[in-house]
């Protein structure tokens, strides 16, 4: 499937969330599929969490800058073998930067100092319920970038996993924002839709969702903060 005939404005889906699609060109898409494969060699693999319940995700994650797990974060992948989770990329912060820019506007991405990046790969059986993103001790904006195959991106509320909520169509290249009211909005992937990525992406299957967060932690003295939601 080729990029669209035009592209699209912004639009704004909530107060705080932003659709922009088709951000990244092929060729930015194609680096970050690259990047995303070395990352997700080690030193701390891909892997599908294992939730409290012992029911395993079906989306597979590696982290960078500070490993989550279900419901914390740590510099060790304290659930997957104890390794030291790989740095954050100063080049990831500057694309965070950029998109915040492209969703708010410069004035809104100056401050902006991600420290983690979640990396999600959904097969075409892969789905994502319902959650919120608030295991961060820090409120400021979460940027999500799509590449591969498009998924059906539900947009909720911060109140319920319920309605309301409004269905956005990601596809490869898509970037989505969501900070301010919309921060701890609900949100999951109810299906992706496979075989409709442009294999000029770099990815041939699947879709690969990089998530850019400021967690507000620090090292702290005598040992490495860790937070956790119980």
């Amino acid at each position: 499937m080729g990029a669209p005939l035009f592209s699209l404005p912004p639009r704004v889906v909530a107060p705080g969330a932003v659709h922009v699609p088709g951000w990244l060109d092929l060729d930015r898409q194609r680096e970050l599929v690259a990047a995303c494969r070395e990352w997700a060699r080690g030193p701390v693999p891909m892997r599908a969490a294992r939730l409290p319940s012992g029911h395993r995700m079906s989306v597979r994650t590696v982290c960078l800058g500070w490993h989550w797990y279900p419901y914390a974060y740590s510099r060790t992948a304290d659930d997957a073998g104890g390794a030291r989770v790989a740095p954050f990329p100063d080049r990831l912060g500057e694309l965070g930067r950029a998109a915040l820019a492209a969703a708010y506007g410069p004035a809104e991405a100056a401050d902006y100092h991600p420290d983690a990046a979640l990396i999600n790969f959904y097969d075409e059986h892969a789905r994502m319920g319902m959650h919120r993103d608030e295991d961060e001790l820090s409120r400021a904006p979460v940027v999500s970038l799509s590449i591969g195959d498009t998924c059906v991106f539900r947009f909720g509320n911060p109140e319920s996993r319920g309605h309301p909520h409004t269905d956005v169509q990601l596809c490869s290249g898509d970037l989505f924002v969501f900070g301010g009211p919309s921060r701890l909005a609900y949100h999951g992937v109810p299906a992706v839709r496979p075989g409709t990525a442009d294999p000029a992406c770099g990815l041939r299957s699947g879709r690969l969702n990089i998530t850019l967060r400021v967690t507000g932690l620090a090292p702290e003295r005598g040992g490495e903060a860790c937070a956790s939601r119980t």
